[in-house]
């Protein structure tokens, strides 16, 4: 495979973690705490109101993410789906901007759907990996592609800081101006870079068709067929469950941090300065757990990243400054990437070559569905106990449950199932 499909491909990955970092890790979170607030939302109240909107956002891509990966496969048209679902968050996200002060409901709308948008195309993106490497290089394209997205969104999240921090310097006449031109910025940053994935990236071959019927029932009917099969391939079906739990953890750090961070205290511009951190650290600690999976393996790699997360979980809980935060941010760079890009490629190396948006649609509803759990649980810890601190503890489950059914994971079995349906 010639490198530029590949680099167009990382690029991608540059693009769309700009919605990751401005968007739902650093801006919006606080942004929405501001609305609900207005809307007689206070305190931990207001951070669990967050926390049950990306837990129903996260439901939505989960219930649907098994069927779109099916319809994909069975058209073969995986590449329309990315774009169209890029396209819809990219206009969700511009939209951003326009929310009026006290509106929290129309910002919880347009943030499920953009966060759809977002969620759905990675879909399509994942499936696109198995196509263009293979063997050991999977993990070094999977990481290389985080690293990127490390260095993507860190840098307009530094420029999306330096306008929150100084709106003067830009012509700007406030910050909530800033952060609201931060939104718009995202959605044209994503779909700048989105361009050369959809031009260079070649699309790989349909599966099996049956023209007789819609392409929707076909879609249903594979979502069917893949549900019973995964039953049955119990390497596959238990790295599914090992990575449903430990990205839980993962997955609620990222998204309720800057909630937290807010409801104890800790200023935006240390928030948005932490995760820029964040990114920073990201780019050399994703590339280096490339390598690393080749030394110890990549379920050794990512049962080192699990131990550090887990240790973050306690720190989190007596965090009290803003220094607390940037250490606490630093030690999620060093293993972010590199948990998600390995996690990504040892499942690309259990599928059919032939459906991996169907085995990625349930990739993506077993990550999602995570998802749901974590911020559920946040959510109801911190509103029963009045503070969010207990709910970041909660999340040492997460990492420990998850870590040792990843142990459990035959993968030498796993990989020998995907050659045979190949």
């Amino acid at each position: 495979m010639s490198d530029r499909p590949q680099r167009a491909w990382c690029l991608y990955d540059w693009g769309n973690s700009a919605f990751a970092t401005t968007v739902m890790a650093a801006l919006f979170p606080p942004f929405f705490r501001e609305l609900a607030e207005a809307g007689g939302y206070v305190g931990a109240d207001a951070t669990a109101l967050w926390g049950y909107i990306t837990a129903g956002a996260l439901l939505l891509v989960a219930l649907m993410a098994p069927f779109l990966g099916a319809l994909a496969d069975a058209s073969g048209r995986r590449k329309k789906f990315l774009a169209f679902f890029v396209g819809l968050g990219i206009l969700l996200t511009a939209l951003f901007a326009t929310i009026g002060p006290g509106a929290w409901r129309t910002a919880a709308f347009l943030f499920v759907g953009a966060n759809f948008g977002f969620a759905a195309a990675t879909i399509f993106y994942d499936s696109l990996l198995p196509s263009l490497a293979k063997g050991d290089e999977l993990d070094r394209l999977s990481a290389r592609a985080y690293a990127w997205g490390y260095a993507g969104g860190g840098l307009l999240l530094i420029i999306n800081l330096m306008w929150v921090m100084r709106p003067e310097w830009f012509g700007l006449p406030d910050a909530d101006t800033a952060v609201r031109l931060s939104f718009i910025s995202v959605a044209i940053w994503w779909g700048i870079f989105t361009v050369p994935l959809l031009r260079q990236v070649p699309e790989p071959p349909a599966g099996a068709s049956d023209r007789s019927r819609p392409i929707w029932r076909q879609g249903w009917g594979r979502f069917w067929q893949t549900c019973r099969e995964i039953r049955h391939q119990k390497p596959l079906l238990t790295f599914l469950i090992a990575y449903w739990i430990y990205n839980d953890g993962i997955g609620t750090i990222v998204k309720m941090a800057t909630a937290y961070g807010s409801e104890i205290g800790i200023g935006l511009t240390d928030m948005i300065g932490a995760l820029v951190l964040t990114q920073l650290i990201g780019i050399p600690c994703a590339l280096a757990f490339g390598r690393l999976a080749q030394r110890i393996t990549p379920r050794g790699a990512i049962l080192l990243a699990l131990a550090v997360y887990l240790g973050i979980s306690i720190g989190g809980y007596f965090m009290s400054t803003a220094l607390h935060f940037y250490l606490l941010a630093a030690a999620v760079g060093t293993v972010q990437g590199g948990a998600q890009a390995l996690s990504r490629s040892l499942f690309a190396t259990m599928v059919p070559r032939d459906r991996t948006a169907e085995y990625f649609g349930f990739y993506a509803m077993s990550g999602k569905l995570a998802g749901v759990a974590g911020p559920l649980l946040f959510a109801a810890v911190s509103q029963m106990t009045g503070t969010g601190r207990l709910g970041i503890l909660s999340l040492v489950v997460f990492f420990g449950v998850g870590g040792y059914m990843l142990t459990r994971v035959d993968f030498a079995a796993g990989m020998a199932a995907a050659r045979q349906d190949d």
